[in-house]
């Protein structure tokens, strides 16, 4: 009987080569095959390494995950489909019913959302606590507190978190410490340096940095913990795209350049502002007056990081306009890009909160939040000098 092996079925293997790739490979396969039952039990009861089902595992997104617990210093960490899917990992992964979990008060929007509609609605309950105050989130902890989340920067009031006294107080208290360091990056900040037990990233913005993917990346620094992220995180279909981890490897590869060129523009335009009479304040980490100035010194050293946050006199009517003005910047909610973004989170990420809420948090009608990108600095400077004159013109 003709054998029509070859050309019915799907191929094994690939081409023998004595070269090979110098880009990994994209792997979008959703399935692998194994060569007897007995192979398969020694893939999953972990006496050799392979993979059979994507959902639980596929090269592209270890390589990235590998990647990363490089730049973090650690080993283990899972990436996931999205920024929020880590958080959600954590958040859900590893809190009970019954338990309590402190999260800063200026938290990403869709992190606070999570922390004040979704957890309670499972019987986890939480506080959001001023993450600048050492006093204000020990007075959040209760008897079944299990965990406190901050970020190290926050969004989008740039506030720079007391790390170090709330690493102290998570010690002291038995309580998991978990650190997005989305913003800081592992070029800013190391958060296992300073105590932190768990890091969370949303690679979608500065590692990636193109805004064409979509990932987030988790990694603790007990391997027990590791595996119940995993775990969960598999259970849940948190499954990140091959094609997206390799877009994200790629994005990797000029990651210090970005983030280094970025950063200097980012002091240059946070000084700008700070002359045009048509801004009431700007937030830069590194600058002066900036309220937490010696503690991100003593934090991030000379890495200031990306992000310009600023306050237009005249509210929304001179958003409006000064977005009008910039139309050669993307005002987009997104940020890490190689180009510079704009972000209004009165009307994007933080629009689920009330006037007053944002009001409490310093979030005016007029409040914007700059992620600086790799235009030419003297371009960028003279976009924003011109958009604040068309904005606000009596202020001149």
């Amino acid at each position: 009987m003709k054998n029509f092996r070859g050309s019915l079925i799907r191929p094994v293997g690939l081409p023998d080569s004595a070269s090979h790739p110098v880009v990994t490979p994209l792997s979008p396969s959703v399935v692998y095959a194994s060569e007897t039952p007995d192979a398969l039990d020694d893939q999953y009861e972990g006496r050799v390494h392979g993979y059979t089902y994507s959902r639980e595992g596929h090269p592209n997104a270890d390589v990235i995950a590998k990647r990363l617990d490089a730049m973090e210093g650690a080993s283990g960490g899972i990436v996931t489909g999205s920024g929020m899917g880590v958080v959600s990992a954590v958040l859900l992964g590893l809190l009970n019913t019954g338990d309590h979990v402190v999260g800063g008060n200026q938290l990403y929007g869709r992190s606070l959302r999570m922390m004040k509609e979704d957890l309670p609605r499972l019987g986890i309950t939480t506080s959001l606590a001023d993450p600048c105050d050492i006093d204000f989130m020990r007075a959040a902890i209760r008897p079944e507190t299990r965990m406190i989340l901050v970020e190290v920067v926050s969004n989008p009031t740039l506030r720079v978190a007391d790390i170090k006294g709330i690493a102290e107080l998570c010690r002291e208290k038995g309580l998991l410490f978990v650190v997005d360091n989305t913003f800081t990056t592992p070029r800013g900040f190391k958060p296992f340096d300073h105590g932190a037990d768990i890091v969370i990233h949303s690679i979608t913005k500065l590692l990636a940095g193109h805004s064409d993917v979509m990932l987030g990346y988790v990694v603790a620094r007990d391997p027990a913990l590791n595996e119940k992220l995993r775990v969960f995180s598999i259970t849940t279909g948190m499954t990140p795209s091959p094609f997206d981890c390799w877009l994200a490897e790629r994005g990797l590869l000029t990651f210090e350049l970005r983030f280094d060129r970025a950063q200097e523009t980012a002091k240059r335009l946070a000084d700008k502002l700070a002359e045009l009479p048509g801004v009431a304040r700007v937030l830069y980490p590194l600058q002066s007056g900036h309220p937490d100035l010696t503690r991100a010194k003593n934090l991030l050293g000379v890495q200031g990081c990306n992000m310009v946050s600023f306050e237009l006199k005249g509210g929304r009517a001179a958003a409006n306009a000064f977005t009008r003005a910039a139309a050669q910047l993307n005002f987009a909610p997104t940020l890490g890009d190689v180009g510079t973004t704009l972000s209004h989170p009165a009307s994007s990420s933080h629009r689920a909160l009330t006037p007053e809420e944002r009001a409490a948090l310093g979030l005016s009608e007029g409040f914007f939040r700059v992620s600086v990108g790799l235009e030419d600095p003297e371009a960028l400077l003279s976009i924003f000098t011109d958009a604040v004159a068309q904005a606000v013109p009596d202020a001149i």
